[in-house]
């Protein structure tokens, strides 16, 4: 039996994580590093990234009271985008808050050297010393954990709250001269810098499974503590900047404790050091807490192993998750320059803040289902500015960073498609709505290749060695055609003669010529549709025909196909020529003399993408024009998952109230699955020939319209998700 997790975080110590998530390294670390790059513009940079954060975090809040899950991160943009990028969302946010943990671990020793004479090999002992004893603590369960982050919230805030406010008096505002020296171009750069500040925010979504009413708690918390934290930030950068100099700022790797030296004294560096330990340790320990929940919530999915998603009995944690979280952890803090890595981890967690804003439109926008009790306001003008400010502010973030972003987004992708791919079969969100609107553009196209057109032309060519049965039954296609858009068919006839035959010799009428125009008169009155004879005399047919196209530029162009065999696989055949060299809308009809009698369905076929608009008229006219059936079938390699049949059940639907013809759907595997055994007459695209290899029923073999690249990439995005 699956266990789930207790509810037992209220909204205090929801505060109390997500602020104790923000208030670390970045403010006790990164002002020192910020302040090289900005100068006193670091106050604006802290703001710029706070107001920046603001999309993601109303996006993670709507999310969050929708999908009350542990995951956070992952799992919105594993639904919203989905596995893959679930995938890669997971295992870089998972990384990137371990590295953040490990930093403020090892970035806390700084302050206790600035008090104590503690030799320098003590670093990365004491380091892995809290490592574990968080690690525990997390292990013995999220109660005891929120209970623990609100005392160190608690006297951390003390702390600060007295350097900010009793720091003021000292402020000397001829520290900020030359506010705006370091340009635009340097504000956005250290913005990129200190937006690590703020990402623990979110942090708390991937414990919202263990949250007391979310749908009140979560967003309350998430957005009240970004306030809180933005304010505290600048107000203290403000007192930072005003008592220090800021050559000497730059300096030191324990920046509060300076400033708190000048300000408050003896007794306030003491303060000051104090929280920062305290903020340090509280940053690791919400790290290791919402980090953990990243393999809890891949394991449920199956992304990740099994052994993940257990939930210790005796604790009631996914304790396995915890220690593997741990074990990194302190890897890290045991063998990796965590500073370089930080900086690697603040861009991803850029990105990751990008993904979750595209994630909640994928959300609204699709159907899968999605109730969330907290709506973002502005939306989605909200959700662009974070996702453009994202994008701006990692061209600042430096070569490195990006690559290493490149790095981690590379070895999700390889786990998935390695561990994952097999053993999932879902599409997120996004693709579900791409999915949808690549079906309902391709009805309206659909539409307007149904719809009446007036003055529509259908071109019939037929070589001077065509029998009459075959003839008939390209003019029949031909007129199916013309009749629903109130057009007409001219039947070309190309008489070919040898090239040694001046071709005016050529062009006084035989008795076969005046035979054909009296059959083409006749069969005008029978098809009711106005159809016309022309011939031509030519040395080539092939040329002829294609020159032909182009002068004339029909609607479309019907012609006949019969195999030759051995010939016709080693050189092309006729038809298969005049396609490659014209640009019109073509039908190939394959052997009709055989068929279109007693037609009473036509079965349209199809492996990827769309049903082009061009098949679905051809079928749609040939079908009530012998008052038959229209058949969409998709031959497929696997059943598709449910989404996307509910997609294509949709697609088909609006497929059939644009036809006037009656229309059935359906699927075939082509493990063993065959095409409509009951169908009359095929419709396939050039492309898919094989799908009708074997059969004995005539075949119409369509070709649209040459596309242009744009209209390639559309294809190629159409046949992918449908």
């Amino acid at each position: 039996m699956t266990k789930g997790l207790e509810r037992d975080l209220g909204l205090p110590s929801v505060l109390a994580i997500s602020i104790g998530a923000m208030i670390g390294s970045g403010i006790f670390i990164l002002p020192a590093l910020a302040v090289d790059i900005a100068g006193p513009a670091v106050v604006l940079a802290y703001l710029i990234a706070g107001l920046l954060v603001v999309p993601a975090a109303l996006s993670k809040s709507e999310m969050a009271t929708a999908m009350p899950e542990s995951g956070g991160t992952y799992l919105f943009i594993e639904r919203g985008m989905g596995p893959l990028l679930g995938t890669v969302a997971g295992i870089g946010t998972w990384f990137a808050l371990s590295f953040k943990g490990a930093l403020a671990l090892v970035g806390g020793v700084p302050y206790l050297l600035y008090l104590f004479e503690v030799p320098q090999w003590i670093t990365t002992p004491l380091a892995l010393t809290l490592a574990i004893i968080l690690v525990a603590v997390n292990v013995l369960g999220a109660k005891q954990t929120g209970q623990l982050q609100v005392v160190i919230v608690g006297v951390m805030l003390v702390a600060l709250g007295w350097f900010a406010i009793g720091g003021l008096p000292s402020v000397s505002l001829t520290n900020y001269e030359g506010f705006f020296a370091s340009g635009t171009g340097g504000i956005l750069e250290a913005t990129g810098l200190v937006f690590v500040s703020y990402a623990g925010v979110t942090k708390v979504a991937s414990v919202a499974e263990e949250i007391e009413n979310p749908g009140r708690n979560v967003p309350l918390g998430i957005l009240g503590s970004l306030a809180f934290t933005t304010v505290l930030y600048i107000l203290i950068v403000f007192v930072l900047l005003g008592v220090t100099d800021l050559d000497t700022l730059g300096d030191t790797s324990a920046p509060m404790a300076l400033a708190a030296d000048v300000a408050l004294g003896p007794i306030g560096v003491l303060a000051v050091v104090v929280a920062a330990l305290l903020a340090l340790v509280s940053t690791a320990n919400a790290g290791v807490l919402s980090s953990s929940r990243y393999p809890l919530a891949m394991s449920r999915d199956n992304l990740a192993p099994p052994s993940l998603g257990e939930i210790s009995e005796r604790f009631n944690t996914p304790s396995n998750s915890i220690t593997v979280t741990g074990v990194v952890l302190l890897l890290l803090i045991a063998f990796v320059p965590i500073q370089d890595i930080a900086k690697l981890a603040s861009a991803f967690q850029i990105l990751v803040f990008v993904l979750v804003n595209v994630a909640i439109v994928a959300f609204r926008r699709g159907t899968m289902p999605y109730e969330p009790t907290f709506h973002s306001p502005l939306y989605p003008w909200i959700q662009v500015v974070g996702v453009v400010g994202g994008l701006v502010l990692l061209t600042q973030m430096g070569t490195v960073p990006l690559l290493g972003s490149v790095v981690i987004t590379l070895a999700g992708v390889a786990w998935y498609l390695g561990y994952g791919r097999r053993r999932v079969d879902r599409d997120g969100a996004a693709v579900d709505a791409v999915r949808r609107e690549v079906g309902r553009r391709s009805v309206v196209r659909t539409r307007n290749a149904i719809a009446p057109a007036g003055g529509y032309e259908a071109m019939v060519a037929v070589p001077e060695t065509t029998d009459p049965a075959h003839e008939r039954g390209l003019i029949g296609v031909a007129t199916d055609l013309a009749r629903v858009q109130d057009g007409s068919v001219t039947v070309v006839r190309f008489d070919e003669v040898a090239d040694q035959v001046p071709l005016p010799a050529a062009t006084d009428p035989s008795e076969g010529d005046l035979a054909f125009e009296e059959r083409i008169e006749a069969l005008g009155a029978d098809f009711d549709v106005p159809v016309r004879a022309h011939e031509t005399v030519s040395h080539d047919t092939r040329h002829a025909v294609a020159n032909a196209v182009t002068d004339r530029d029909p609607d479309v162009l019907v012609l006949g196909y019969r195999s030759r065999g051995l010939r016709d696989r080693v050189f092309d055949s006729d038809a298969d020529w005049v396609l490659a060299h014209t640009d019109c809308e073509a039908v190939v009809v394959d052997d009709p003399e055989n068929g279109f009698t007693n037609v009473e369905t036509v079965t349209v076929l199809t492996d990827e993408g769309p049903y082009d608009p061009m098949k679905v008229a051809v079928a749609d006219a040939v079908a009530m024009a012998h008052g038959a059936t229209v058949r969409f079938e998709y031959t497929v390699d696997d059943r598709p998952n449910d989404s996307r049949q509910r997609a294509l059940a949709d697609y088909h639907e609006a497929i059939a109230e644009v036809c006037s013809a009656p229309v059935r759907t359906g699927f075939v595997r082509t493990d063993g699955g065959k095409a409509d055994a009951d169908a009359d007459v095929f419709v396939v695209a050039a492309g898919n020939r094989s799908l009708v290899a074997e059969t004995d029923r005539p075949v119409l073999v369509v070709r649209p319209r040459g596309v242009t690249p744009t209209g390639r990439l559309q294809r190629l995005l159409e046949r992918w998700l449908l």
